[in-house]
């Protein structure tokens, strides 16, 4: 059986494909469209009709690339990028109507629910005390818990896009002061989540996200290509000296430093920032880099209840859920799903591919 899930994000429309007969979702195919709507939205968020227009193209295309791999509707869900545009409904009906496949707005506390989840699952229970950080374009996801689903779970409004356009818009690169700035408004937003996961004194520290993975990559870990099972991670010792890295140099010479790509160099220097910040007021000083994030915890999700009901809009989080039987979220048979992962592999050759929407 076949699942597909379509992210609809600030920078990328991402489509992945995976088995999912098993306990743990192998991916098959991955497709993406890049937007980088966060480069257009206009003050207050609005996403103006021409990105609209594009979305709902880019949404058409990736259905019918679902199609062609055995998936007939992808879940489609969409970040902060859509959730936070005062346009929203509208977006969301022009989706629907035109694409012919409903987009979902997962509230920023599902995110982080949904992230957590996937990052337990491959981390196992090895890891014990879990904290987890995501920062994506809009939103700083932070998780925290013992079991397979999260004690704890917060979104703030500290992704690495946004507080570009807030903090270093016609600057490039910004000025020290500027810099300064931004890391006491994540301080100040940051307090008394950052007080809660001293307390919670967590074993293991994930980091997930496309932003994190790359400013990883700049810290020194292993490139892509190593593969998935290659343990990464990022010290406050390396990050703080990618920050005064980053802060000197344009986008255009920050894209060609290691792991940076053209489409995120602009805000390379905010997710560094924000990420350094909140590694510094948790006291945390390392962090194990996770290959898996949403679209994992999504994919998870669907296969525990074998299809996409369990997400009607109106949904509780995924914690209340956990009480009502039989939508219960189950470990993988107690067993780490890099592991699961690897053995499912190696009994089986997949075919795995990964490109633009044609």
């Amino acid at each position: 059986m076949r699942m597909g899930v379509l992210d609809v994000g600030s920078n990328t429309v991402r489509l992945v494909i995976a088995e999912t007969d098993g306990a743990v979702p192998l991916p098959v195919h991955t497709a993406k469209r890049r937007l980088r709507l966060s480069d257009h939205v206009e003050r207050g968020g609005h996403l103006p009709e021409e990105q609209v227009n594009r979305l709902v193209e880019a949404v058409a295309e990736a259905r019918v690339e679902g199609r062609r791999w055995g998936v007939t509707q992808p879940f489609a869900f969409a970040t902060a990028i859509v959730r936070d545009a005062p346009n929203r409904p509208e977006i969301l009906e022009r989706v629907t109507a035109e694409a012919g496949v409903p987009l979902h707005v997962l509230p920023g506390e599902v995110e982080a629910e949904l992230t957590f989840l996937a990052a337990r699952r491959w981390m196992g229970w090895r890891a014990g005390p879990l904290a987890m950080l995501d920062i994506g374009g809009g939103t700083l996801e932070v998780a925290f818990g013992r079991s397979k689903l999260p004690d704890f779970a917060i979104s703030l409004p500290l992704g690495a896009g946004r507080l570009t356009r807030e903090f270093f818009r016609g600057q490039d690169p910004p000025s020290l002061r500027r810099a300064k700035l931004l890391r006491r408004h994540v301080r100040h937003q940051l307090r008394d989540v950052a007080a809660r996961i001293r307390w919670e004194a967590p074993r293991t520290t994930v980091a997930t996200s496309r932003t994190l993975q790359q400013l990883g990559r700049l810290c020194g870990a292993a490139p892509g290509r190593s593969g998935p099972f290659t343990p990464r991670g990022i010290t406050r010792t390396d990050l703080r000296v990618a920050v005064e890295r980053l802060a000197v140099l344009p986008a255009a010479d920050r894209a060609l430093l290691p792991g940076i790509s053209p489409a995120r160099a602009g805000q390379s220097l905010a997710g560094a920032i924000v990420t350094h910040t909140t590694m510094k007021l948790m006291g945390i000083e390392e962090m194990t880099l996770c290959p898996w994030a949403l679209r994992e915890g999504v994919l998870l999700r669907c296969i525990e209840d074998g299809n996409a009901d369990w997400w009607d809009g109106t949904a509780p989080s995924l914690r209340d859920q956990e009480a009502v039987p039989p939508r219960v979220l189950r470990p993988v048979g107690g067993v780490d799903a890099s592991a699961a992962v690897s053995a499912t592999a190696s009994s089986a050759q997949l075919p795995s591919r990964s490109g633009q929407f044609t």
